[in-house]
């Protein structure tokens, strides 16, 4: 007899259906597990055997077979525990073979019977939907699972549990969606000091969802700039919401089916390998700027990242996704982040303060800031000087404008954008192309002139170009013009000062 149990494969956001096969047949007594099972699901013999025996059964002395199907693909991860064992006890003629088939089983055994968690339950749900199916997963994940509306969840906290469940003889309660966490708030604008030119351009690129690199000496509150960004950002819509929830399950971040309405601020150390930063591994996982998705990506210290590293996000921040190729798979995650960078102008970072500086000032800054490639630094629409604050403006009283005034200008600004966006598929004005940037962001006669000869004279890149018109058209939309005149087309090549080359 063979039993047939419904299961999925994770490959980056998309879920592939997996059929677990499970043949009981005479012959010499062994367990085998084929189909190209990652060294996890080959360790699923162990638990499982050690969940059956904690429930009272023992495996009967014939040759085993699981095979997941189709075999080549790859499969990763503990979740093929759960279905495994049930299609082992089909088998066994346990439970009843034909009422498995309407269910996609996910979810990790321990070695008494209980199912716990395992990532990617939200991807398996929404996959299960797909095919009119239910979906057995671990308690502690039912709420989860119930994000995707319309599809019967089964949350067992363990497999007795679960077996009575489908015998009709015990009823397992529903379980309901996870709750949607209040938008948490970091740092108010409040606490910064001076600082205007960044503020603004803070502003700038929250409203139009520009990348920003701030370049100060020590002490000068970049770090602090950053961390106020998330308090001026519109919430999450719920669609966003659940797109990066799907980001979060993959990787099992996604803790007790809890769903924010915050965008994502993720802030790597400058230690991040090319893994850590774009996704990828032994076992592909989303890397921080996947998990970034739809947030915001905050780079401090951005020289002392290796080269290489930084350079890898090159392709993420001009598509959107990030694409981790390898011999037996190709996977690809999100990756629509706004980038925010913070550098010293130097590394000593006193350039420019004659009383501080090195010996090898300016070349020193040369050489610092060398480290960031060239191409990088063009993605990047918004450069901005950090100077240092004096203690005089550290004693006056805190500004009368806060995040929450900000965050009003920037809602009215992304509201617009949305409304003149909502036939390109563009979420923001960082996001406009071709013929939607020719349509709303041609400048008029005198802005045009003005950008034409500032692009000669600065020397800028097609890209450039057009990062300045994107530019240009958020900050007219905070000023409430319905065209980009000549003082938008300056404010935004005012912000597009690089630092010295070598």
């Amino acid at each position: 007899m063979v039993a047939l149990v419904s299961t999925v494969a994770y490959l980056g956001l998309e879920a592939r259906a997996v059929e677990v096969q499970c043949q009981v047949a005479p012959g010499m007594p062994r367990f085998a597990i084929v189909g190209l099972p990652d060294k996890a699901v080959g360790e699923s013999r162990e638990r499982v055997q050690a969940a059956l025996a904690a429930m009272g059964l023992s495996l009967p002395p014939k040759r085993i077979t699981i095979n997941l199907s189709p075999a080549d693909l790859p499969k990763e991860g503990s979740h093929y525990d759960l279905p495994i064992a049930l299609a082992l006890l089909a088998a066994m003629g346990v439970t009843d073979a034909e009422q498995l088939a309407d269910w996609v089983a996910v979810g990790e055994l321990a070695l008494d019977g209980r199912i716990v968690p395992s990532p990617g339950v939200l991807l398996a749900a929404i996959h299960a939907s797909q095919q009119d199916k239910g979906l057995i997963c671990p308690a502690a994940q039912g709420a989860e699972a119930r994000w995707t509306s319309g599809v019967p969840v089964c949350a067992a906290p363990d497999l007795v549990s679960l077996l009575n469940h489908l015998k009709g003889t015990q009823r397992l309660p529903e379980p309901e969606p996870g709750e949607v966490d209040a938008p948490a708030r970091g740092p108010d604008l409040r606490q910064v000091k001076g600082q205007e030119t960044a503020k603004r351009a803070l502003e700038i690129a929250a409203a139009g969802g520009h990348n920003l690199l701030m370049i100060g000496p020590p002490g000068a509150g970049k770090s602090l700039l950053a961390s106020c960004l998330p308090g001026i950002l519109p919430d999450l819509t719920p669609a966003e919401a659940l797109e990066v929830s799907m980001v979060a399950s993959v990787a099992g971040e996604l803790e007790g089916g809890r769903i924010s309405r915050t965008r994502p601020f993720r802030s790597p150390h400058h230690s991040a390998s090319m893994a850590a930063l774009t996704g990828g591994g032994l076992r592909v996982r989303p890397g921080e700027v996947s998990m970034a998705h739809l947030g915001v990506l905050f780079l401090d210290e951005l020289p002392e990242f290796q080269r290489a590293v930084l350079d890898s996000l090159r392709q993420p921040l001009e598509t959107g996704e990030v694409s981790v190729a390898r011999a037996n798979a190709h996977v690809t995650f999100p990756a629509r982040v706004q980038l925010v960078a913070a550098m010293n102008p130097c590394r000593c970072g006193h350039l420019g303060d004659p009383a501080l500086a090195c010996s090898r000032a300016p070349r020193c800054a040369a050489d610092y800031q060398s480290k960031v490639s060239g191409p990088l630094l063009d993605r990047i629409d918004l450069h901005v000087e950090v100077d240092p604050v004096s203690a005089a403006d550290l004693a006056l009283p805190p500004p009368a404008e806060g995040s929450a005034e900000v965050a009003a200008r920037v809602a009215r600004a992304r509201h617009v954008q949305s409304a003149r966006t909502a036939e390109t598929g563009a979420r923001t004005n960082a996001e406009l192309n071709g013929e939607a940037l020719d349509r709303f962001a041609t400048p008029d006669d005198a802005g045009q002139k003005l950008l034409l000869q500032a692009a000669e004279a600065m020397r800028l890149s097609a890209r450039g170009y057009t990062r300045m018109l994107r530019v240009a058209r958020t900050i007219a939309d905070l000023a409430g013009a319905d065209r980009v005149g000549r003082i938008h087309i300056a404010e935004a090549l005012s912000y597009r000062r690089q630092p010295p080359r070598a």
